[in-house]
């Protein structure tokens, strides 16, 4: 009798990760699922949702008669994302902490922990593929183009991918609905999490002004008009539309942010969705990081310059240790901190931090 492949899967409590465990039970896989326990603290209500969320975990397991455990990776997450975030914050930029949480915690502290359970894979309930040629693991977007995750896992290095299954890389999310519902599973009818996960639904200033010190200053318009003051500079971020304070200013026009002054503790806005001053025709990107093979430059691709952002063309240069993206279009809304990722079409060949 031959024995069964081992998956050990990251189970969230949501749906997504529940139906993953399903599918791959009905492959005919021994699946355990682990809860990850990164973040512990109290949301505005008093509760504690990790503790809910191990609880749908448990529940998911009992129905699917599968194994379960919980891992506390807390104080990896602190040293590894969290500390990540809030130095990056000082700097007057904006982190992608789901991207980090991704890379140094799911795919490094998570699939270590899993490998010494000696399974074969690990599974995650992400809405991306992979695919294996000429023994390279390449990562793809999931068919479903609003779902698809694979910008989150941008800076997952091609051994991790190798050993890890994405069960509903191939389905869309109303069709993961219909499967938990026609099994009747648990969470089958659990709304998303949004938010970073250690912020969830909580205002955001508020969570910010906890752990970072800041101070009010002054807001110039692109122009170097004086226009008023702000309450921070961390509570703003590039093209950021709303919360600045400036309505019926002007010419009526909404205002959005397009600069911050650190060393004046200014806040630089401009007027006007077509302002010139929020558009930019490139980025220098530090850090860069490919999945497969470093390609040959300049590279023409296409990049997303933000999760919800749509894809762009651009074309990459090589500039010593960073790169450099000069964009078809000039983009509005280029953020320093954020993650700027490359495509092949539906390939995701790596990304680069936007400096």
């Amino acid at each position: 009798m031959t024995r069964k492949k081992s998956v050990v899967l990251g189970m969230s409590g949501g749906v997504d990760s529940s139906v993953a465990a399903l599918l791959l039970k009905e492959q005919g896989y021994d699946v355990t699922g682990v809860f990850m326990k990164n973040w512990n603290e109290e949301d505005e209500d008093g509760v504690c949702t990790a503790q809910e969320d191990y609880l749908d975990v448990v529940r998911v397991a009992n129905q699917l008669n599968i194994k379960y455990y919980t891992v506390n990776f807390e104080k990896e997450y602190r040293d590894r994302v969290f500390s990540y975030f809030l130095d990056e914050y000082k700097k007057g930029r904006t982190p992608n902490p789901d991207v980090m949480c991704n890379t140094e915690i799911k795919f490094k502290a998570f699939l270590n922990f899993a490998m010494a359970f000696e399974c074969d894979y690990i599974a995650m309930g992400h809405y991306a593929r992979t695919k294996t040629e000429n023994g390279k693991t390449y990562l793809l977007k999931g068919i479903d183009h609003n779902k698809d995750q694979s910008y989150f896992l941008s800076r997952v290095n091609q051994e991790a991918l190798s050993k890890t299954l994405f069960p509903i890389g191939d389905l869309t999310k109303d069709k993961v609905r219909e499967i938990a519902e026609t099994n009747h599973l648990a969470t089958a009818h659990k709304r998303d999490s949004t938010g970073i996960c250690f912020i969830g639904e909580r205002d955001f200033n508020k969570f910010l002004d906890k752990f970072l010190y800041t101070k009010p200053g002054d807001i110039y318009s692109s122009d170097g008009e004086y226009l008023g003051r702000h309450s921070g500079l961390i509570h703003y971020t590039i093209g950021q539309r709303k919360g600045i304070g400036l309505g019926g200013m002007g010419n009526g026009e909404p205002f959005f942010v397009a600069d911050k002054d650190l060393k004046n503790n200014r806040l630089i806005v401009a007027q006007g969705v077509k302002n010139e001053a929020l558009y930019k025709s490139e980025a220098l990107l530090e850090d860069p990081f490919f999945i497969t093979d470093v390609p040959e430059f300049p590279l023409k691709c296409s990049g997303k310059i933000r999760y919800r952002a749509k894809s762009e063309n651009m074309t990459i240069y090589k500039e010593q240790n960073e790169l450099r993206a000069v964009f078809d279009n000039p983009l509005k809304g280029v953020t320093p901190g954020q993650v700027l990722v490359l495509y092949d079409e539906d390939i995701c060949l790596g990304s680069g931090i936007i400096k």
